[in-house]
């Protein structure tokens, strides 16, 4: 399997809460390092959130969307609703098993747990679209 097969096939957004926890700075952390490897790109939440036409429109037309809450409350996930833009790729740190705290010194074995995630999320995204157009599928997901 190459070292690689788990980057985006199409173009990715990534949306990330940054709230004052830990988990929102790891949701945005990840994002960060995410975009820096060429997986995907960083898109601004706020802009969102705002009701900037411009960021809910790219939002709305993007291939892959993958969106990274810290924790339950869903901040980003509302964002998203307020602005109709449809939910596809989802993903909720303190649902991996990370502790919500207001510990800002960020682990890197955390980032690095939240990365592969989102890798794994898009890539069950990206197959799940490609099984409904009759395309090969990511080997991600190969045993």
């Amino acid at each position: 399997m190459a070292a690689d097969c788990c980057q985006p096939k199409v173009n990715t957004m990534i949306l990330a809460c940054s709230g004052g926890s830990n988990v929102g700075q790891l949701s945005n952390q990840a994002a960060i390092e995410l975009t820096q490897e060429g997986f995907g790109k960083l898109s601004c939440l706020a802009g969102m959130g705002a009701h900037l036409s411009g960021f809910v429109q790219s939002a709305r037309d993007i291939d892959n969307l993958v969106v990274i809450d810290g924790c339950e409350v869903g901040c980003a996930k509302g964002v998203l609703e307020q602005a109709e833009v449809p939910l596809r790729g989802y993903l909720v740190i303190t649902g991996l098993g990370i502790e919500k705290n207001k510990d800002l010194n960020l682990k890197r074995v955390e980032i690095e747990q939240v990365k592969e995630a989102v890798r794994r999320l898009n890539a069950e995204v990206e197959t799940a679209q490609s099984e409904g157009q009759g395309a090969a599928t990511c080997g991600c997901r190969q045993t």
